[in-house]
């Protein structure tokens, strides 16, 4: 039985004795929380700058934000796991923490780019430079972000102590609004405004002096003065190199994207929705519209694309036509070049990518002014948010000129469900017209648009154009190096109902420069030779691609 009268020891660690603060108790806990607020905002933007910037980079969000966030959460473990060392020098080592954090999460983006736009194009090991470099900095910022909380708390714990629940509960309060503020902060502001790397930058910068003036200001007489003058030039250190970061990112941005794009980048803009980069397009060059860092326009190729989506769909009734994307006004060119056309409705997500196309010298010669024309209107609009609202049997024709059904963004345009409303605008005997990603490439990709299509009720004929590999991704992954295969567009021509259009010319439309009706011919005979069987249809809950 424990006598309660007895005396009890007073020997405690010595991290447990009160901390000898320049404030009162109650405002060196706010600072303490404030300082928690701050970093978790911090710690958020740099795992939601690696996520941007992986699917940027190297493609496929979703699986570049789950390597990721999985990477970072068990390194965040293994970090607070290793924090229990410090806890005899709390302060001193949440200093440092944060000094290194700042450094590391402050640089990620502009490493990361580095390594992909001098190394990613060399082959061998250096072709996984990007993700390796991906998964370092996931275990790096997620060790030293896990190692912030149990320093925290013994700090806080030391300003007056209370019981265990109460003081998780309010860190935890604080991390969760910092991370709250952190995650709106990074799409809306850092990244509209600053950019990737000067939004990282000033991330590190935020980042390095919230942790030394806690420690240097709220804890110093913690400090031995040796500590303090390490920690005050470390982290004077690191702001010198993220502020000569900052003063530079222009000059190497500009100079990594002539490194990825090649010497002929005319305009890069940030839109709303994407970046967007035209290279070539004057001086006789060939113009080649990158979204994203996928090739979108080849300069050499596009009206081999653009004439193969939109001329066998014209070959029937067209007087009103729907062009779901193609923002940039080659499938509308094309369509606007027959007469019989009435009406063109362009539904296009990036209103950033139609201005350029009415205003950029080289893209609206290359498109021959199509939004000059009144029978083109154009609504900025998600795609499948805006059929849910369209009137039914509207249009003769609808062409998909979406990005490669494999981007994770696109993935929802090529479900079953994205068909069922696009059949429903259809008029009685109207077609559309679907840009499926490369056939030869990736055939089950392709196949599965097919099937897709097929279970929404349309029937469809397969056919593919060839082109000349430009060496730049256009599909999820953006891996450098070209593909053994030869590439090509794969294209469906599809009509509600059991008989599927078989593509040809319209004899009394105007003729395409680079696709004849014998092409076609032999174009859909290769297309169907790739055939793969037994594949299921791609849905919004369960996509396929």
């Amino acid at each position: 039985m424990i006598d309660s009268h007895a005396p009890v020891s007073s020997a405690a660690p010595p991290w447990a004795e009160p901390a000898r603060l320049p404030v009162e108790p109650g405002t060196g806990r706010f600072l303490v929380l404030a300082c928690v607020f701050v970093c978790a905002a911090c710690g958020l933007v740099y795992e939601l700058e690696l996520v941007a910037f992986a699917s940027y980079l190297i493609g496929d969000s979703v699986t570049q934000a789950s390597v990721v966030l999985s990477v970072m959460v068990f390194a965040m473990g293994i970090g607070s796991l290793g924090a229990k060392r410090l806890r005899w020098h709390a302060a001193v080592g949440f200093g440092a923490i944060e000094t290194a954090l700042a450094l590391v999460g402050g640089c990620s983006a502009m490493a990361l780019y580095a390594v992909f736009a001098w190394t990613g194009g060399w082959g061998g090991i250096w072709a996984d430079g990007p993700r390796c470099l991906l998964v370092g900095f996931s275990l790096a910022i997620g060790l030293l972000v896990g190692a912030e909380v149990p320093l925290l708390m013994e700090l806080i714990q030391r300003i007056r102590r209370q019981d265990a629940g109460g003081a998780v509960a309010d860190l935890f309060a604080a991390d969760y609004v910092g991370a709250l503020v952190g995650g709106l902060a990074f799409p809306f502001v850092l990244l509209p405004f600053l950019g990737q790397l000067t939004g990282a930058l000033l991330t590190g910068s935020v980042n390095v002096v919230a942790g030394s003036a806690l420690v240097l200001g709220l804890f110093r007489r913690d400090l031995t003065r040796r500590a303090r003058w390490t920690l005050l030039v470390a982290g004077l250190a690191v702001l010198g190199v993220l502020a000569s970061a900052a003063a530079l990112a222009g000059d190497f941005e500009a100079a990594a994207r002539r490194a990825v794009y090649g010497p002929d980048v005319r305009v890069a803009a940030q839109t709303d929705v994407q970046e967007v980069v035209l290279a070539g397009g004057t001086d006789g060059k060939p113009l080649d519209l990158f979204l994203d860092g996928r090739l979108r326009v080849g300069g050499r190729d596009e009206r081999r694309y653009h004439e193969a989506l939109v001329h066998p769909a014209l070959s029937g009734p067209h007087r009103r036509v729907l062009i779901l994307g193609g923002g940039d006004g080659l499938a509308a060119r094309e369509v606007l070049r027959d007469e019989g056309v009435a009406r063109v409705d362009v539904v296009e997500l990036d209103a950033g990518l139609v201005r350029l196309a009415r205003r950029d010298p080289g893209l609206s010669a290359l498109n021959a002014h199509a939004y000059d024309d009144p029978r083109v209107h154009v609504t900025t609009a998600d795609a499948l948010s805006w059929l849910r609202r369209a009137p039914a049997g509207r249009y003769d024709v609808v062409l998909a000129d979406l990005p490669d059904p494999g981007i994770t963004a696109s993935t929802k345009l090529y479900s079953q469900e994205f068909y069922g409303l696009t059949r429903r605008v259809l008029a009685p005997g109207g077609r559309l017209a679907v840009h499926a990603g490369p056939v030869t490439a990736r055939p089950r990709v392709f196949w599965t648009v097919a099937e897709t299509l097929r279970a929404a009720g349309f029937s469809a004929t397969p056919y593919r154009v060839l082109g000349h590999d430009s060496g730049f991704a256009t599909g999820p992954d953006r891996s450098a190096g070209t593909s053994g295969s030869p590439h090509d567009w794969g294209f469906l021509l599809a009509a509600p109902g059991p008989r599927a259009p078989l593509p040809r010319l319209d004899p009394d439309g105007p003729p395409p420069r680079t696709l004849t009706a014998s092409d076609l011919r032999t174009d859909v005979a290769a297309a169907r030779l790739t055939r793969v069987p037994g594949l299921p249809p791609s849905t919004l809950a369960h996509p396929r691609y």
